[in-house]
């Protein structure tokens, strides 16, 4: 089953902008894993952190993406649907990030968490996503 775009864009809470900063990111980051898994390019474990790298910015800037659409909503005069979008906005961003940074520290052999423990956020995340789409129908 295909979802359409817009159906991506209410389940998820992201807006096109979003998804589009995380599609290019994806795409370098692809680039920079076949590279380090070549072994031609990368020589040592602390390398991962340089290949998780576009994840991280992308991060960033969709913090303050929507940092700006709240500020913008707020000064609209739509509180209550600003705050809810910036609160499922922030803790969507924390827990994809929580799970890079933990992932990261796992392939770097900084950590000696279980795939389970470093899976967790996004379990929380699934978990999320499935109580909006329930929501939204």
């Amino acid at each position: 089953m295909i979802f359409s775009l817009s159906e991506l864009v209410h389940w998820l809470g992201l807006t096109i902008f979003e998804i589009w900063i995380n599609l290019v990111s994806l795409t370098i980051f692809t680039v920079l894993l076949a590279l380090k898994l070549d072994d031609n390019y990368f020589d040592d474990q602390s390398d991962w952190w340089i290949v998780f790298s576009p994840l991280f910015i992308a991060d960033a800037l969709n913090t303050y993406f929507c940092s700006i659409i709240f500020i913008r909503m707020h000064m609209e005069g739509m509180i209550k649907v600003g705050i809810a979008r910036g609160i499922w906005s922030f803790v969507s961003l924390i827990l994809i990030f929580v799970f890079k940074y933990l992932l990261c520290k796992k392939l770097s052999g900084q950590s000696n968490l279980e795939y389970s423990e470093v899976l967790s956020p996004i379990f929380i995340l699934l978990q999320l996503i499935a109580v909006r789409a329930c929501q939204l129908h």
